[in-house]
């Protein structure tokens, strides 16, 4: 029995959550299992290995040391000799260790000799020589312990509100997550360990004293609202790939719920070196190394009116060369760019405004090597490379539609090709307007057409018609997209909600219209904006 399956209630085996249904469900016969008796399986097991593991620990003599720098504490065997700190270098302080409350009940064991992760290290400095990392760590390759460090394993549904940073409607969604470790341990660097994982959780077993012999293992030390935020951000961050590429856009933010998940505290084998500078690791389990830069890289972030004066001067250098290469005069050539870079900074300035937020800032962090996806498994005694790769387990998300206060699975679609030809007409039609009603009355005489009737409006619209385009267009795609729903057989069909609008709407939107035609000054105005339009469609359609 593996710790981590879910039993059907009526047959025994293994259930597999479904994410529509939000239950656990038996392949073979049926049964159901609800999210809430799944906990409370994980939970009788936990109390079981709990109660074992205070009977065992009275038959191994272990001893304790904290630091009195970082404050790590590791439990070890009474009879090893620790003197100093492997994380911070300073002294510990030695006493016997009693309290088993602070091992967790479930443990993936070392697979990998210290001789064999040394070996595997020294590997990756031989072919990154070039780094200045891997020419330090062969000095210091000695200094490689192990570790059993302490993880909080996810395992289950995960409910998410996501969105897009520039847009407004949150979207609901739902996964599940099968094997997901959470550092907790505050003095390990935390993007260094994530580079060496994943872990094999078929792997997992019960706790026993006997994995300790040889190995120290850490005491969790990160509070619980920081292991909280921990959980939340590293589930968000493992659903972040699928969520961009429903919602088109990598600019995302997905805030996940995983109050409905198993979670196991669990120890994770791990060979650790740490320096001033120098940090690295190698999965005790499949081998993958990683190793953390030791100069800070830095990340520059740009005001938002910045980026788009950028863009613009980006696209008019282009502009210009290009006019130039097809052989425009320098002159004319400045002067059409010139007048197209006003047009285009309004155009820009639209599209990053939704992006206000954004001030100028520099963010430091360390670049993360490692040794690739390529894991080990031993034959025969010896450390062979497995041919499978391991990757986080994500079960694909699916995202809810609310109908008529009912949550129902749906696939969502944004730019698709009718919607964007749909907009693009728009705004050909609203560009030009007048040359289409010019050419009704002209009866297609295109002989006749003078573009020239039309160039206040083209004034006006050039500029307006991208920024419409940008602002309202493009936002109204991803604020409101086509919602198919997912039937039981699979099939899904087009949702189109009933918008029904009171008969005081309808008379409100009447009366705004007969004020503004019969009632001045303003009906003034709007007779006069009429004939202009129709002066400007009538000499466009048969000259001045």
């Amino acid at each position: 029995m593996k710790i981590l399956d879910i039993h059907c209630p009526d047959c025994g085996a293994p259930a597999n959550f479904d994410i529509i249904k939000q239950k656990y469900v038996c392949p073979y016969c049926g049964g159901n299992v609800g999210i809430s008796e799944a906990r409370r399986q994980k939970e009788g097991f936990r109390r079981m290995q709990r109660r074992k593991l205070k009977k065992d620990a009275a038959n191994f003599k272990l001893a304790r040391t904290s630091c009195s720098g970082c404050g790590a504490a590791l439990v070890f065997e009474e009879s090893e000799a620790v003197s100093n700190c492997s994380f911070c270098g300073r002294s510990l302080v030695r006493s016997e260790y009693l309290d088993t409350e602070e091992l967790p009940e479930s443990i993936i064991p070392f697979a990998i000799t210290e001789e064999e992760a040394r070996e595997r290290l020294l590997s990756w400095c031989r072919k990154n020589r070039a780094k200045q990392e891997a020419r330090h760590l062969i000095e210091k390759a000695g200094d490689l312990k192990g570790f059993y460090l302490p993880y909080e394993l996810v395992r289950g549904p995960v409910h998410m509100a996501v969105s897009r940073m520039d847009g407004g409607r949150i979207f609901s969604c739902e996964g599940f997550i099968n094997d997901e470790y959470v550092n907790r341990s505050k003095q390990l660097d935390n993007l260094l360990l994530d580079g060496m994982e994943p872990y094999d959780a078929e792997k997992l077993t019960e706790f026993d004293f006997a994995f300790v012999a040889g190995h120290r293992v850490k005491i969790p030390d990160v509070p619980d609202d920081v292991l909280e935020g921990r959980v939340r951000e590293e589930i968000g961050e493992a659903y972040t790939p699928a969520v961009r590429k429903t919602l088109e856009t990598k600019a995302v933010e997905v805030k996940a719920d995983v109050s409905s998940s198993i979670r196991l505290p669990v120890l994770l084998p791990v060979y650790y070196i740490s320096g001033e500078n120098l940090m690295a690791a190698v999965n005790g389990q499949t081998g993958k190394v990683s190793v953390r830069a030791e100069t800070e890289s830095h990340y520059y972030f740009l005001p938002w009116w910045l980026k788009a004066i950028l863009a613009t001067l980006a696209v008019s250098l282009a502009l210009f060369l290009a006019l130039r290469l097809f052989g425009m005069a320098m002159g004319e050539s400045l002067l059409l760019t010139g007048v197209l870079a006003l047009i285009l900074i309004i155009v820009m300035l639209c599209l990053y405004s939704d992006t206000t937020k954004n001030s100028f800032a520099v963010e430091k962090g360390r670049e993360i090597f490692t040794s690739g996806g390529q894991t080990l498994h031993r034959e025969r005694g010896k450390l062979v490379q497995d041919e499978r790769i391991l990757k986080r387990k994500t079960m694909k998300p699916v995202f809810f539609w609310d109908v008529d206060g009912e949550k129902k699975p749906a696939i969502l679609r944004f730019t698709t090709p009718l919607r964007v030809m749909q907009l693009a007409a728009f705004c050909l039609i609203a560009l030009f307007l007048p040359v289409i009603i010019a050419l009704l009355l002209n009866g297609f005489d295109f002989n006749r057409l003078e573009l020239g009737g039309s160039a206040v409006w083209f004034c006006i619209a050039v500029p307006v018609v991208p920024v419409y385009l940008v602002k309202y267009g493009i936002v109204e795609l991803y604020e409101k997209p086509w919602v198919y729903l997912l039937k039981e057989n699979g099939k899904k069909k087009r949702y189109k909600p009933k918008v029904k609008r009171p008969l005081k709407d309808y008379l409100w939107m009447a009366g705004m219209v007969l004020r503004a035609l019969f009632i001045p000054p303003v009906c003034l105005a709007v007779w006069f904006a009429i004939a202009c339009f129709f002066t400007m469609c009538y000499c466009t359609a048969f000259g001045f």
